[in-house]
């Protein structure tokens, strides 16, 4: 090997210098334990079994055309399948790649094209998208049943490659092939392939092992964030390939609360919207307590844990009285408040994705998690830097993992560089020239500032920071973390002000709290719309803004609102399937309404704050 190869000591004690060579070394050492499964185990697979079902996939993605350096589309829900195909067509070489399952068939046909694939593995809900493509495919593969016009997973099992040489085939993998594309959420424009090499992959899980995710057989993990995500493809599906933590799949997204009693995990990975859910939850549970004392008693608890959390982030110590109280409240709520929530065996619970309020972070280290906050993207393969779970610091994404070179440009651009980071973008050299200098810095697109000690702090990405009518730069995430920090009403929030004389703001709210607060009102039958205008729901609004203004400069504060009386989904118009804001479309789309923030005689559903 060269002086540039990642190689990743196995626990078998062996070093690896590829994904496939990983999993066979995983699947020898706890041939009976269970790799994968889903809630309930209802369907349980065995490394024994994963590594059998994962030969004869191979095997029939060959007879397929499938070969070394050829691309395979796979468009699946968070199940066992992705796991097994993904990881059949690494060991043939191949280049795996996820589509968004909310993906319009415009949108498979542009990730189709660029990665000029001519297989791909689904599931019948999702034909009509990919036929509706228009993109000529060899051969379409379904894993849910017969379907017209597509062949079974059990038919391509079935129906293997004559005198196929399994072991030769995932030998010839090397460090330099792809192992995956991670097509970008297209904020900006079309998506691009990030090419992510078998040498990423293991440089960032010895960044992970060694860094925020020290996991192995042990452990387990729940799979609910789409594979198309970074965060999952490495953070689930390749650590399971190559430590062995096991992984439960969640069908649906919105149901990964549910599930987390019977999966138990030992690390979970959150974008901030999903803590932010889990902590609306536990509010909506608490307000609809019957027992004025045990929910007295709850939020007494709560409360004295976020109190000891932040005497412990300020450096103090919690002092001897909230010591006494904590430990009290740790007893009668706290730890049985974990468990009910099937989170009692967390070891790391990690946010990224997108900035987090630091109140969250806070809610939750109360609650008595180990958390930690990352910063990272495609690609960087994931995680570039962490804050490490006894050094939290709110606000912070703390520091880079080993291997990992950072500096800030002069403009306070946060530049990366090292062997997490891709080779660049499929078929797009200009734009790879773009993102990645001569030097191999990546120009992340992040505006960031380092403290004294070399954590790292995002300030908002370059291209989203609003500068106002008089030249004054401002963040608009710290904005909108402030309104949402407030109030688990605000489900999302945008702050505008480009070229403008103030800072004005769309808020759309949260649907789950707005039918307990409808509850509330005895207006069960209305609807979001119907909602947004009532005078309760407004006041309730300007009261978290104005909280959140206080804790913001003159300049930052909000002057003007509006509330949308429409629902924002992942994927759609508004927001990308990772729940970040899709800015300029959001900007056309409530085009008048953002006009009459700024109106003299604005509209009757804006609000000035003060």
């Amino acid at each position: 090997m060269t002086t540039t190869e990642i190689g990743y000591t196995h626990e078998s004690g062996k070093t690896v210098y590829t994904v496939p060579e990983a999993f066979q070394e995983t699947l020898t050492l706890r041939p009976e334990q269970v790799a994968l499964r889903t809630v309930g185990g209802t369907q349980q697979i065995t490394w024994r079994e994963y590594g059998e079902r994962v030969k004869s996939i191979a095997a029939g993605l060959a007879r397929l055309g499938v070969g070394h350096g050829d691309t395979v589309g796979i468009m699946l829900t968070n199940r066992p399948e992705f796991n097994l195909v993904d990881t059949a067509a690494l060991h043939l070489g191949a280049t795996p790649f996820s589509v968004y399952n909310t993906s319009s068939s415009d949108q498979i046909a542009h990730v189709f094209t660029n990665a000029a694939n001519k297989v791909v593995v689904t599931e019948q809900m999702f034909l009509g998208a990919v036929t509706g493509a228009g993109v000529d495919l060899a051969h379409t593969v379904v894993v849910d049943g017969p379907a017209t016009g597509a062949i079974t997973l059990e038919e391509v099992e079935a129906n293997p490659l004559d005198d196929f040489d399994f072991d030769a085939a995932w030998r010839a993998v090397t460090a330099d092939d792809l192992a995956t594309l991670i097509y970008t959420s297209g904020t900006t424009g079309p998506s691009k392939g990030v090419e992510i090499t078998h040498r990423n992959v293991l440089a960032q899980i010895i960044a992970l092992v060694k860094g925020p995710l020290p996991v192995g057989f042990a452990d387990r993990t729940v799979s609910y964030l789409p594979a198309a995500h970074v965060a999952d493809r490495i953070s689930a599906h390749g650590l399971n390939l190559t430590t062995g933590i096991q992984i439960t799949t969640v069908t649906d997204p919105r149901e990964v609360a549910a599930a987390l009693p019977d999966a138990r995990p030992t690390t979970f990975f959150g974008v901030p919207r999903v803590w932010q859910k889990i902590k609306t939850g536990i509010e909506n549970k608490l307000a609809t307590e019957p027992s004025t004392a045990k929910k007295a008693l709850a939020n007494w608890a709560i409360g004295t844990g976020i109190a000891a959390a932040r005497a412990d982030l300020a450096g103090k110590g919690p002092g001897a009285l909230l010591a006494v109280q904590h430990k009290v409240a740790e007893t009668l709520v706290l730890s049985k408040l974990r468990h009910a929530l099937g989170l009692d065996a967390l070891e790391v619970a990690a946010s990224g994705a997108a900035p987090v309020p630091p109140e969250t972070l806070e809610y939750f280290l109360g609650l008595g998690f180990k958390m930690t906050e990352v910063w990272g993207m495609s690609e960087t393969t994931g995680v570039g830097t962490y804050t490490e779970l006894a050094k939290p610091r709110p606000g912070s994404v703390g520091r880079t993992v080993d291997g990992l070179e950072l500096r800030l440009d002069t403009d306070g651009e946060v530049l990366v560089r090292g062997p997490i980071i891709t080779r660049g973008y499929r078929n797009m050299p200009e734009k790879t020239a773009e993102a990645i200098d001569a030097d191999g810095w990546l120009h992340s697109g992040d505006i960031g500032t380092i403290d004294a000690d070399g954590y790292l702090r995002i300030v908002d990405r370059k291209k989203e920071l609003i500068i106002n009518e008089g030249g004054k730069n401002i963040a608009p995430s710290n904005i909108e973390n402030a309104m949402k920090a407030a109030s688990s009403l605000i489900g999302q929030a945008v702050a505008i002000g480009d070229a403008k004389p103030y800072i004005a703001a769309l808020i759309v709210l949260d649907p789950d709290v707005a039918a307990l607060r409808a509850k509330e009102l005895g207006a069960t039958d209305a609807d979001l719309a119907t909602l947004a205008a009532r005078p309760e729901i407004v006041e309730e609004v300007r009261a978290a803004v104005q909280a959140g203004n206080s804790k913001l400069s003159r300049v930052e504060q909000i002057k003007r609102f509006t509330i949308l009386g429409a629902v924002w989904e992942p994927g759609g118009d508004e927001l990308t399937p990772k729940m970040s804001l899709k800015r300029a479309p959001v900007a056309i789309k409530y085009a008048e309404e953002i006009a009459s923030l700024y109106a003299k005689e604005p509209s009757d559903k804006v609000i000035s704050v003060a």
